[in-house]
């Protein structure tokens, strides 16, 4: 069966633990199978001193999407698993790959059962990575984000363009799953923290071709800063007003031939700077932007 090594759970390992055993692999050279990501991968692995449960290849499953150019590792156990998280960018067949913790991955259950970061004691540069220098390092508190950029530029130019700040800890340029191209933005971490809000000052704005990026602090969860949400709420609340008030006076005019609507006699007026609309206008769909810089 495709997807299928010899080989499967000799651990015992089982469907409840199978999330957190599995990694998602993605951007994968034309020619990879399923045979030479399990080969390459185990290998890998007892490189970087990766494998916790003994002599034998850390993987015991793989599934490969060959139109998507992406795969499912599984592992022998959750502690190999979470330090094959470490081999994100490692080149494969000369290609610079991503791992992942694949979609149906449970945080607070995969915590109970192993461990859910790398070892901090893998020997990374036996395979030419540096810790905390793959995609999955640009992460914490001072991560920025960086958008607007021109889909030509390759990952060693904008490092380029970022490192004139000073070094990197993580850099992570985010791709089309289906193409491998550039989506026109990424993450980075700084290993000074205190160069942050200089690169975000100075890059952010800056024109780039026909292209304007944008760069500033990430939030951890994506969700809007409070001032953020205090704006967009502001905004809603503004909206659901004018939207009454053009109700209101399409009502009057009607019913009332347009004179005044008793109790609102200069609705028109009172919000005639909003938007520039006046109350004969009819009213259209509003978007709200959120997360703005």
């Amino acid at each position: 069966m495709p997807g299928v090594y010899p080989g499967m759970f000799p651990f015992g390992g089982t469907q409840a633990t199978r999330h957190a055993r599995r990694v998602y692999v993605g951007g994968l050279p034309p020619l990879a199978n399923e045979q030479t990501i399990a080969t390459y991968f185990s290998q890998v692995m007892a490189a970087v001193g990766g494998n916790t449960a003994g002599p034998g290849d850390a993987v015991v499953n793989v599934y490969i999407n060959q139109e998507k150019k992406f795969a499912f590792v599984e592992m022998r156990t959750v502690e190999e698993a979470s330090n094959a998280m470490a081999l994100d960018g490692i080149m494969f067949e000369g290609v610079s790959v991503r791992v992942r913790r694949p979609s149906d991955y449970n945080p607070s259950m995969a915590a109970t059962l192993g461990p859910s970061q790398p070892s901090p004691h893998l020997n990374l540069a036996a395979v030419g990575l540096t810790p905390g220098n793959a995609a999955g390092g640009a992460d914490g508190p001072d991560r920025i984000f960086v958008g607007g950029l021109p889909y030509y530029l390759t990952e060693i130019q904008i490092k380029e363009l970022l490192e004139s700040f000073g070094p990197l800890r993580g850099f992570d340029l985010v791709k089309d799953r289906d193409t491998g191209n550039s989506k026109g933005y990424g993450f980075c971490v700084y290993q000074d923290p205190s160069v942050v809000d200089i690169a975000c000052a100075t890059l952010n704005g800056m024109k780039m071709d026909d292209k304007t990026l944008n760069v500033r602090r990430a939030t951890a969860s994506g969700q809007p800063k409070p001032d953020q949400a205090n704006v967009l709420a502001h905004a809603q609340q503004q909206i659901a007003i004018q939207k009454l008030a053009l109700q209101a006076s399409g009502a009057n005019a009607v019913a009332l031939g347009g004179m005044g609507f008793p109790g609102l006699p200069m609705m028109g007026g009172m919000f005639s700077g909003i938007g520039g609309m006046s109350p004969v206008e009819t009213p259209t769909n509003v978007v709200a932007l959120t997360q703005m810089s």
